[in-house]
């Protein structure tokens, strides 16, 4: 039976035509996969303690680094299998164990962004600013419905996020019980002054979003989300292309 490395590299090959190259003569089972333009590194595989990765075991466990969008990066680290980079820096690569814990399905979408992100052209393109984002709400906190329903254009106020502009779409992640996504917007205003403070939540700036679509009748749960590879939703963050898809075909085929 192949390995799950042997899997990964079969795949690179058939995709990109990329094949690996061992740098490192003092760790001969270490392999590289690089892009064939920018010859940058996207993929490094290794064996490793699996304490290193604070895994309660002294076995050897084999592991693949990967580039990812900062974005990114820590919400996907909050997956199964899923790391911290180890000897990289963890603002922009992931570690993702090769044992089988994370599918072959869910490392091929990882593995394509790494190497996207390795491209000096399309890295450009994969960095550009987010026009649309997934943010978490809390309906212990806060009733969606119910500030929907006292205002008189559909629009709510929120807690400015990160570098939402006006004309951005904004889906709404609302945490457990609920853990689906129940809303679309677009921001409205953004960078409103607005002081505010509880034992929830602190504001210093605040955007108006408005609302464009419920999603009632079809669930859109973390089991959708982890097929996009959306593991968890802790602060805003962009909205995968490939999701924002199947939403789109889920409501339109009603």
């Amino acid at each position: 039976m192949k390995t799950m490395r042997q899997r990964v590299l079969e795949y690179a090959k058939k995709t990109y035509g990329d094949e690996p190259d061992r740098p490192f003569s003092t760790a001969p089972t270490y392999e590289v996969l690089r892009h064939a333009c920018s010859r940058k590194w996207y993929a490094l595989f290794m064996d490793i303690p699996a304490r290193k990765l604070g895994l309660p075991s002294e076995e050897t466990v084999d592991i693949i680094n990967l580039k990812c969008d900062p974005v990114l990066s820590g919400s996907l680290r909050d997956g199964v299998g899923i790391f911290p980079a180890y000897h990289m820096n963890r603002d922009s690569w992931i570690t993702v164990l090769l044992d089988g814990t994370v599918a072959l399905r869910d490392i091929k979408p990882l593995l394509d962004m790494s190497r996207s992100l390795t491209d000096q052209k399309q890295g450009r393109v994969a960095r550009a600013r987010i026009t649309d984002w997934l943010i978490p709400a809390n309906p212990k906190f806060y009733d969606v419905e119910e500030g929907l329903a006292q205002s008189p254009d559909g629009t709510v106020l929120w807690k400015q996020s990160s570098d939402i502009r006006v004309g951005d779409t904004v889906y709404m992640y609302m945490a457990a019980p609920v853990s689906a996504v129940k809303y679309k917007f677009t921001a409205r205003e953004v960078n409103i002054p607005w002081e505010y403070a509880d034992e929830n939540v602190t504001m210093k700036r605040a955007m108006r979003l408005k609302l464009l679509e419920r999603f009632e009748a079809i669930p859109i749960g973390r089991d959708v989300l982890q097929n996009h590879g959306v593991y968890a939703v802790r602060g805003p963050r962009s909205m995968p292309r490939s999701l924002i898809t199947e939403i789109s075909e889920m409501y339109q085929k009603r």
